[in-house]
């Protein structure tokens, strides 16, 4: 077996935990919960997690106030991001590796709701319902299954790309920063988000960053982009009642040169 085709196989089956309903539900609620299904009243909560919620519509708001003609958001997950893109986008094309993430993402294109269930402890799981965010009626969006290091080559170019916590998952990260010049449009934007987590289950260290990310992304990105802002933004994801993921993004906007 070639190198290559170990990596290709070793990451198909690392990202298989992105099919399971476990994830599928941490996920919806992730995106679509609102603070109160998240962070329930009745208990008290430390500062900042609150400030920590709706992190895909936060990471959107990174790009320059007005509308654009199309968006792409890559590793768009269950399509939060990409609904609140297609808010100021005339045509926004979302993009994931997960079958299930997208199944879910369209199904709330087309249909507007769709039910799952939160977990709370052992068995004990919450009936909840992911809604299609107030304003959006989706026909402006698609969603389709694709692989962010081997994207179709008829996907289009974009004046806006959007990718959240995404490179840190990929086995060659390189390879989707070298597409990025032919993705985003003279003068367009990009908005990278990444909580730097690099893990060798995801990426061979070989792969990583040899300094620090901010600075390997300007190394790679500088020939074609113009960084023009960063910022950090927190995010949390629940696991269950008293588990959550709470971490901060490296946000990174970048302009592409024409």
């Amino acid at each position: 077996m070639s190198w290559a085709k170990k990596l290709r196989d070793d990451f198909t089956a690392m990202n298989s935990i992105y099919e399971s309903d476990k994830l599928l539900a941490e996920y919806l609620l992730f995106h679509f919960g609102t603070a109160d299904e998240i962070l329930p009243q009745y208990r008290t909560w430390p500062a900042g997690m609150r400030e920590a919620l709706e992190f895909p519509v936060r990471t959107v708001a990174h790009f320059t106030p007005g509308g654009a003609a199309t968006g792409l958001d890559l590793g768009c997950a269950v399509g939060r991001s990409a609904f609140e893109m297609s808010r100021n986008c005339a045509h926004v094309t979302g993009v994931d590796f997960s079958h299930a993430f997208v199944r879910a993402a369209e199904a709330l294109r087309v249909g507007g709701s769709l039910t799952y269930e939160r977990s709370e402890e052992a068995s004990m799981r919450t009936g909840l319902s992911a809604r299609r965010p107030a304003g959006v009626d989706g026909e402006n969006l698609r969603f389709i299954q694709g692989d962010a290091m081997n994207l179709p080559s008829d996907l289009g170019v974009f004046d806006r790309v959007h990718a959240a916590n995404l490179l840190c998952r990929l086995p060659e990260p390189k390879r989707l920063l070298g597409r990025l010049p032919w993705l985003v449009k003279p003068g367009g934007e990009l908005v990278l988000a990444t909580p730097c987590t690099w893990l060798e289950e995801f990426t061979p260290a070989e792969n990583w960053p040899t300094a620090g990310t901010l600075e390997w992304l300007v190394e790679m990105l500088t020939p074609d982009f113009e960084l023009i802002r960063r910022a950090e933004e927190p995010f949390l994801i629940r696991e269950t009642a008293r588990k959550f993921q709470w971490t901060t993004s490296l946000v990174t906007v970048w302009q592409r040169l024409g």
